[in-house]
């Protein structure tokens, strides 16, 4: 299983589907890397050289900011929002969503499950 960037990739897929699973890297940029490389796409990852890893990881490391360069970088942008408390910093501090979705009914993944209030209106009439 050839390793990249820390990332075990895929042996028995093609480079190009390999790729995608480094943070950052999607379809097309996996597929741009092959080009610029001059890698067959639909060769399986198992099949690659060492001296193709290397160019790979060269091309990575110096062109693409992937994997813990970009986590760090995500995490400082969203911490700057945080220290100069604008509205999206303040969203992301309470775990609410921060594009301006709809929060009244739906938004259960960023709020997390259900909380049930007492002393609403359904549940006293249900009591009596």
């Amino acid at each position: 299983m050839p390793r990249i960037l820390g990332v075990d990739i895929p042996n028995d897929k093609p480079v190009y589907v390999s790729l995608t699973y480094l943070y950052g890297i999607g379809n097309v940029t996996a597929l741009n890397i092959c080009h610029k490389l001059e890698i067959n796409p639909q060769l399986k990852a198992k099949d690659l050289t060492d001296d193709e890893l290397s160019r790979i990881v060269n091309l990575l490391d110096t062109e693409y900011s992937v994997e813990g360069q970009l986590r760090r970088a995500t995490q400082q942008d969203i911490a700057r929002l945080r220290d100069i408390q604008s509205y999206r910093g303040i969203r992301h501090r309470r775990g609410l969503p921060v594009r301006g979705q709809n929060t009244q009914t739906n938004a259960r993944t960023r709020k997390g499950g259900k909380k049930t209030v007492a002393g609403k209106k359904g549940v006293k009439d249900a009591r009596h």
